[in-house]
């Protein structure tokens, strides 16, 4: 199965995907099948995304819900015609279908009406991975009885967000946390620290449901904000992150960290002669980061210890730095569906608080519309051999970059298109890609 998708359609159906397949009961229901997303327009994302597949054996889901986001439909055109090429034009209705709410754009576009899963149509693409935009592709690769346990998780924090008094509720009291970091102690981002490589498309997820709901400079009502909102998500999982910016949360800036652990691994693993299990090492870091953001280091302690004088600057840590940490018994389906309703119900938190609309998402059709703009001046000046000038209404910078790039290509008139990839990219009879490509 290969899922078209950008965004909320692409970034949450993965991070699912990444935590359960290495889950030894959702893998057993996993055995024989292949889960491949495909989201970037980059026509070396669809080569690697169709690398060594058959099109007798692929089923591909597309996942718009009007349809007509750009860079999904091009990407899903790509994979028609690879479809189309092997198969002929009357396979895609056997190979290809819809998640969308548009029933007439989906079979104008060759695929059956009766093979679109619909949803409603005021879900966002960031909340939506409970719908079919993730629900169809990852049942399809997991089976039903498993992602219905993943719902079921997510549904077990649903009614405690709604249900729970405040002071005993954990997404409000998590919003709130972020909240009083972001508005009145001016942190400017966040930390989301997964001790478990499993949750490594954790962060990236959260980033999008968070920047893209609260990131906000207006209230609900269009009056501007005279106070701080929204947080810089970034993370990666532990104990990668400490050899890559844990230096600059312990003594740069202060950076609010929200530690993940889990109790019993996915994988476990202990080896004669060590000293604890693989997984234990891994938690032992976990929790010694927590506590040394707490704690620190005073130059007393130093001193005691003989450190020269010169390096107690250096080896101070000033501690009193905020982080958190969740643990979970295990990852599996069902606390997985809880973690994704904890930071979802959490974001919503802040944006009632900060009296947000936390459910649209304006600031990306400005540059949707430019993108437009640049496409059609792209198509003109490829087409007629030309480079832009200033008559095409960029500004001088933009304009010189253009140029830069129209100058660089092999030549600057478009060459005759092809109705597929040429085969110096995906190199086979059908124009797969080849193994380089992995």
């Amino acid at each position: 199965v290969v899922a078209v998708g950008i965004g909320g359609s692409f970034l949450g159906p993965l991070f699912v995907h990444t935590s359960l397949r290495t889950c030894a009961e959702a893998a057993e229901g996993a055995r024989g099948r292949q889960l491949r997303f495909l989201a970037n327009v980059d026509p070396v994302d669809v080569a690697r995304s169709l690398n060594g597949l058959d099109p007798e054996t692929t089923l591909v889901v597309v996942v718009s819900k009007t349809f007509t986001t750009a860079e999904t439909m091009l990407n899903a055109r790509t994979v028609r015609q690879w479809i189309i090429a092997a198969l002929g034009k009357d396979a895609v209705a056997k190979h290809m279908v819809a998640v969308s709410t548009n029933l007439k754009l989906v079979s104008e576009f060759g695929i059956d009406p009766d093979n679109a899963f619909a949803f409603w149509d005021w879900v966002g693409g960031r909340y939506s991975v409970c719908s079919a935009v993730g629900m169809l592709p990852l049942s399809l690769q997991y089976g039903y009885e498993t992602m219905s346990t993943f719902l079921e998780g997510a549904w077990n924090v649903d009614e405690h967000f709604a249900t729970a008094p405040f002071e005993e509720n954990l997404p409000v009291t998590l919003g709130m946390l972020s909240l009083w970091n972001v508005s009145f102690l001016d942190c400017p981002a966040r930390a989301i620290l997964p001790y478990t490589q499993a949750l490594a498309k954790l962060a990236p997820h959260i980033q999008q449901v968070a920047m893209e709901s609260n990131g906000k400079g207006v209230s609900i009502d269009g009056q501007k904000l005279d106070y701080e909102t929204g947080e810089i998500d970034f993370g990666e999982p532990g104990t990668n992150g400490q050899h890559s910016f844990y230096q600059l949360i312990h003594q740069g800036r202060t950076i609010p960290c929200d530690f993940i652990g889990i109790i019993k691994s996915q994988q476990s693993v202990y080896l004669k002669g060590e000293i604890v299990s693989n997984h234990d090492e891994l938690m032992c870091n976990f929790f010694a980061q927590a506590d040394a953001l707490a704690v620190g280091k005073t130059d007393v302690q130093l001193r005691s210890e003989n450190c020269p004088d010169s390096l107690i600057p250096h080896k101070t840590f000033t501690g009193n730095r905020p982080s958190l940490s969740i643990m979970l018994p295990s990852l599996n389906a069902y606390t997985t569906g809880q973690l994704l309703a904890i930071y979802e119900h959490r974001v919503a938190t802040q944006g009632f608080i900060w009296g947000l609309n936390s459910f649209d998402q304006w600031g990306v059709e400005l540059g949707k519309v430019l993108a437009s703009k640049v496409r059609s001046s792209m198509n003109e000046k490829r087409t007629k051999g030309e480079k832009m000038s200033e008559a095409d209404g960029f500004n001088p910078s933009t304009t010189a970059m253009l140029n830069r790039y129209l100058e660089g290509k092999a030549q600057l008139k478009y060459a005759e298109p092809e109705d597929v990839f040429p085969c110096d990219l995906i190199d086979s009879d059908e124009c797969r890609p080849p193994t380089s490509y992995v």
